[in-house]
C-alpha cells in the first residue's frame, strides 16, 4: 500500500513538472526575427496609368455626292494613294443622259431668245414710225428679257449635269493609306440624304495619336507637353514614347466615373503601330534623380503592442534620469512623437535596430513614389542603412506552429504581425 502511494506521488510530480515545462516553453518570449530592406540611391518616377486607342492623326471619309451603281473599283485596303488619284467610278449612264437633256434645253432656250430678240428689234423700229402701239413694244421687250434669263437657267442646268457626271469619278482628297473600304463593285449607293462613306483614308501613319481616357481623380496631373510611355498587346516587350498634345475639356461619364480624353502624339516611323491597337499609357507626372529610396513595405511596418510598450517604458526611464525640461525636449525630438510634423501628408516613419539591437524609430519625409519604392529624407537616414520591412518568415512559421497551444494563444495574437498606428 505504501509502495503504491509512493508511485502515485512520483507520477503526479512527473506530470506537474512536464506541465510546468510545457507552459514555460509556450510562454517563452523569443526575440522577433525581422526582415530588413536597404535604403539605396536611385531614380524614381511617379506615373498615372490609363488606356487608349491608337489612330491616325488625320483621317478623311471619302463619299459620293451622286447615287448610282459602283461600276469600277481601283483601290483596296492598305493601298497608298496620292491626292487626286481615281479610287472608284459610279455608273455614268444617267449623268450622261442628264447632260444631253440639259444641252437640248439650252439649245431650245437660245432659239427662243433669238426669236424674242428679233421681235423686240422690229417693234422698236415700228414704234419710231408710229406703226405699233407702245404696249405691244413693251411686251416684246419683256419677252426678250425673259428669254435671255431662260438661256442662263438652261446653262446652269447644263453645268450642274456636267458636274454630276464628274462626281461619278471618286478621287482621293489627300495623300494617305486606305484603311477602310465600305463598298463592293456592283453595289448601289444612294446619296439622297447624306453622302455614304466609300473609303476611309489615313493621311500619314508615320505620325499617330492615342486617345486615352483619364479619370477625374488624375486629370489634374496631366499637362500639355508631358512625356508618355506606353505598350501595346501585340508588342508586349517594346516600350514606345509619346507626348501629351491636348487635354480635351469635354468629359464622358461611364459607370458613374467621369473621364477626360487626353490626346497623345506618337512617332510611328518604325511602322510597328497600327490603327485601332489598344495602348496601356503611363503619364510621367513626377521624377527624382539620385535620391534615397526605400521599399514601401518599410514605410508601412509598425511594431507590435508589446514592442511599443517596451519603447515607451525605456523613454520614460530616460526622461526621469534628466530634468523635466530636458526630458520634455528630448521626448518631443523622439522618433515616436506625434507632433505637427507627423500630421503632414509627406510624413513617414521607418524602424531599425541600433548598435545594441534595440528597436528605434526614424522620422522621414516622403517624396516621389513609383508604387514599389518611395523617396525619403531624414536626419538619421543614410545610404546603405537597413530598416525593418516586416517579420521574417521563419518567425511567422514558428508562431503558426504554436497557435494551437492554449498557453500561447494570447501572446501569439500580439506578435502575429504589424499593426496599424505609430509609436
Amino acid at each position: 500500500m505504501k509502495k503504491k502511494s509512493i508511485l502515485t506521488i512520483a507520477l503526479v510530480a512527473i506530470i506537474a513538472t512536464a506541465a510546468f515545462l510545457v507552459q514555460r516553453v509556450a510562454f517563452a518570449k523569443t526575440a522577433p526575427a525581422y526582415r530588413f530592406v536597404t535604403i539605396q540611391k536611385g531614380d524614381l518616377q511617379s506615373k498615372v496609368s490609363a488606356t487608349g486607342t491608337l489612330q491616325a492623326v488625320t483621317t478623311v471619309s471619302v463619299g459620293t455626292q451622286v447615287s448610282g451603281q459602283v461600276s469600277e473599283l481601283f483601290v483596296d485596303y492598305n493601298d497608298h494613294v496620292k491626292k487626286g488619284q481615281l479610287l472608284a467610278r459610279i455608273d455614268p449612264t444617267l449623268a450622261q443622259q442628264a447632260i444631253s437633256d440639259a444641252q437640248a434645253n439650252l439649245d431650245k432656250a437660245r432659239a427662243q431668245a433669238l426669236q424674242s430678240s428679233r421681235d423686240y428689234v422690229r417693234n422698236r423700229e415700228l414704234l419710231g414710225d408710229g406703226l405699233v402701239a407702245k404696249s405691244a413694244y413693251e411686251q416684246t421687250q419683256s419677252a426678250e428679257m425673259v428669254a435671255q434669263a431662260g438661256v442662263k437657267s438652261a446653262q446652269v442646268a447644263l453645268d450642274r449635269a456636267r458636274q454630276n457626271l464628274a462626281y461619278t469619278n471618286i478621287y482621293a482628297p489627300i495623300d494617305g493609306v486606305v484603311v477602310e473600304r465600305n463598298v463592293q463593285k456592283g453595289q448601289t449607293v444612294a446619296a439622297s440624304l447624306s453622302a455614304p462613306q466609300l473609303f476611309l483614308i489615313a493621311n500619314d501613319l508615320n505620325q499617330m495619336q492615342i486617345l486615352a481616357q483619364v479619370s477625374e481623380s488624375d486629370i489634374a496631373q496631366i499637362k500639355q507637353g508631358q512625356p508618355v510611355s506606353f505598350t501595346v498587346q501585340a508588342l508586349p516587350n517594346d516600350k514606345f514614347k509619346g507626348t501629351v498634345d491636348q487635354v480635351r475639356l469635354q468629359s464622358t461619364t461611364s459607370d458613374n466615373v467621369v473621364n477626360y480624353t487626353v490626346v497623345v502624339s506618337v512617332d510611328n516611323s518604325s511602322g510597328k503601330l497600327l490603327p485601332g491597337m489598344t495602348a496601356r499609357v503611363d503619364f510621367l507626372t513626377k521624377s527624382a534623380t539620385d535620391v534615397l529610396m526605400v521599399s514601401n513595405a518599410a514605410l508601412r511596418y509598425r511594431p507590435s503592442d508589446d514592442e511599443l510598450a517596451k519603447l515607451r517604458t525605456q523613454r520614460q526611464a530616460t526622461q526621469t534620469s534628466t530634468t523635466s525640461t530636458e526630458g520634455r525636449s528630448r521626448g518631443s525630438r523622439s522618433g515616436g512623437g506625434s507632433g505637427n510634423w507627423q500630421r503632414k501628408a509627406d510624413a513617414g516613419m521607418v524602424w531599425y535596430l541600433d548598435d545594441k539591437g534595440q528597436l528605434k524609430p526614424a522620422r522621414v519625409r516622403t517624396g516621389v513614389s513609383d508604387g514599389t519604392s518611395t523617396e525619403i529624407e531624414g536626419k538619421t537616414i543614410t545610404e546603405g542603412m537597413k530598416v525593418i520591412a516586416g517579420l521574417a518568415s521563419t518567425t511567422q512559421t514558428a508562431q503558426k506552429s504554436t497557435t494551437s497551444s492554449p498557453f500561447g494563444s494570447n501572446q501569439q495574437q500580439q506578435q502575429r504581425g504589424p499593426r496599424p498606428g505609430g509609436f
